[in-house]
């Protein structure tokens, strides 16, 4: 019977995944309702906590968007980017990893792969090198960032005061490692420009050639002039960050409210970090407000906020489904893998990247697998060194920032190929998760 249930399982979120948007989150409730209408299963408790974290996150980053402070951090990686173009193969990944990290969201590489893409093809390097691994960079950030829904969901899930802090300290410098690598994977990957039929093709085009030529690369920071609000933005937002990693490194100073355990209080009467973390960053984004004056209607309408409701919508779908199937056959799984996981740990990290390629969402896989990790007697420090392996998203290439980097590479380099799995992606994607995962593994053994 749990073979059946699973194929449902797996139905949904594949169909769901073609979908887009929020078909994910719609075809999980009707996986939910079949197995509870169909297979009397007990529905699972929903991820509220998870859902509220993404909620006033994002929240808070589409603040920072509607004061001009993402526009501003953009102009600084832009102004990095383009000071030494001849290196920007290993330059683009690092600065994109960095913005995404500070901002605790992928998404903001939108606004770099366009100037990655012109800044590259006109030195003559391909674009397809820095491309696709700063799009794997911007991937890894999220599992790094103390401001992103897939930490702050681990955080919730791991329950101890200085989860956060063991994130950063583990992820982080397991993400740079494993950017390096993929970077030096990369380094000579395809035909240079010069030699690429494709490109010479193209080439031409008079008004192609003259697009590409070296001596017209624009400098968009030199008219770029920041929002009167933006820098002020961006340290509210930075000094939330730095508040949440306070409290995370000292929890003698996590406020004591006393009574019971409940939703937002611990069992020694502190408040919990997740109710610290929707706290603290939904305050940021009032201050953001109210001192630069950036309205509560402009913030509705970013971006960023509306994608907030497909997160919410696709996380409390598939998230909510999944736990239920696992809570009907804990004691299945548990017998099943729980030796396997015991002596090789480092498998359950197969399931984090699977699940993470299915569902394209590092926070529903974070909620949906990490919870069965734990219960199959994996260490949090484990845990921890495989935590990045839910950034497969990039397996499938249907993945928004995936796409917007082929799309913005005019050379023609970055490709999806004739077998789909063989795109331009592929080799950074896999080589940045293997490292990254086995120097955590190393780092959580010396750290933790």
């Amino acid at each position: 019977m749990i073979f059946v249930q699973f194929v449902i399982l797996l139905a949904m979120i594949l169909i769901g995944s073609r979908m887009k948007g929020i078909g994910l989150g719609v075809m999980g409730m009707i996986g939910l309702f079949i197995f509870v209408l169909f297979f009397k299963m007990t529905p699972a408790d929903p991820p509220i906590s998870v859902l509220l974290i993404i909620l006033a996150i994002v929240t808070t980053a589409a603040t920072l968007q509607a004061a001009g402070g993402l526009d501003y951090l953009v102009s600084i990686a832009e102004r990095i980017i383009r000071k030494n173009p001849s290196q920007i193969t290993f330059i683009a990944p690092f600065t994109t990893y960095f913005l995404c990290l500070f901002a605790g969201t992928a998404h903001i590489v939108y606004s770099l792969l366009p100037i990655i893409a012109e800044v590259s093809a006109k030195q003559r390097i391909r674009p397809e090198r820095p491309l696709s691994v700063s799009v794997i960079a911007s991937h890894l950030a999220i599992t790094g960032s103390p401001m992103s829904a897939a930490s702050a969901s681990l955080v919730a899930i791991l329950a101890y005061s200085s989860a956060s802090i063991d994130i950063m300290k583990i992820c982080i410098p397991a993400a740079l490692c494993g950017i390096f690598v993929s970077i030096l994977a990369v380094r000579k990957k395809g035909l240079e420009l010069d030699k690429d039929p494709i490109f010479l093709e193209k080439m031409k085009d008079p008004e192609f050639a003259s697009s590409m030529d070296p001596s017209h690369m624009e400098n968009g920071t030199t008219q770029y002039k920041p929002a009167p609000g933006a820098k002020i933005a961006v340290a509210i937002f930075g000094f939330a960050i730095l508040l949440i990693i306070f409290f995370g490194a000292f929890p003698a100073f996590v406020p004591h409210v006393g009574g019971g355990p409940s939703f937002s209080v611990n069992a020694d009467g502190t408040i919990n970090l997740t109710s610290l973390i929707i706290m603290i960053t939904l305050s940021a984004s009032a201050f953001i407000m109210l001192i630069t004056k950036t309205s509560a209607v402009k913030v509705a309408k970013m971006s960023l906020f509306t994608s907030m409701a497909t997160a919410v919508v696709s996380v409390l779908g598939v998230v909510w489904m999944s736990a239920t199937f696992m809570l009907a056959n804990e004691a299945v799984i548990e017998h099943t893998f729980k030796d396997i996981v015991t002596v090789y740990p480092w498998t359950f990290a197969i399931a984090l990247f699977l699940m993470g390629a299915l569902t394209f969402s590092q926070a529903a896989t974070t909620r949906t697998i990490m919870p069965m990790g734990l219960a199959l007697g994996i260490t949090s420090p484990h845990l921890l060194a495989m935590f990045p392996a839910v950034n497969g998203d990039f397996l499938l290439p249907g993945y928004p920032t995936l796409v917007a980097a082929i799309d913005f590479d005019r050379t023609g380099s970055t490709k999806i190929g004739k077998f789909v799995v063989n795109h331009s992606f592929m080799i950074p994607g896999l080589v940045a998760i293997a490292v990254t995962i086995f120097v955590g593994f190393i780092l959580s053994g010396i750290l933790l």
